[in-house]
């Protein structure tokens, strides 16, 4: 079983940081919203689009598929009162000559085996799309 840990700290006004491991993530803890730093939801998606693109590289070389690039664009849906997100969709797209059933295959265990991916579709919708970019 692994453990992760982070800390993290806010000063007044809202500034405030995460660390984990030798790197250290800035975001908005403010009462509004920052034009410039991530909020906790924006922190959230950019979660799970890290574990999806982690996933691409590692079962990439897995599968034995190679890619020139992957994005991702993800966008969630927050419920007001009480607030929480009740869906995120994702669309991946990736760099790559694969055909359709590898792509179907290679698309199923990134997302079966994601830490991120797997603890959002237990609390709200999560659904997605890969494709390769033409």
């Amino acid at each position: 079983m692994l453990k992760y840990k982070i800390t993290a700290q806010v000063t007044p006004p809202g500034l405030a940081t995460a660390k984990g491991n030798e790197s250290e993530i800035k975001f908005d803890a403010t009462a509004g919203r920052d034009a410039v730093l991530p909020n906790p939801a924006e922190l959230m998606l950019s979660s799970l689009a890290a574990c999806i693109l982690k996933n691409v590289q590692r079962y990439s070389e897995i599968l034995h598929i190679p890619y020139k690039k992957a994005n991702i664009y993800v966008t969630g849906i927050r419920n007001d009162n009480p607030p929480f997100m009740s869906e995120i969709n994702y669309k991946l797209e990736i760099d790559t000559d694969v055909d359709e059933r590898k792509l179907t295959v290679w698309h199923k265990n990134i997302i079966k085996f994601g830490t991120i991916t797997n603890t959002l579709a237990k609390a709200c919708n999560l659904t997605g799309t890969i494709n390769t970019m033409n």
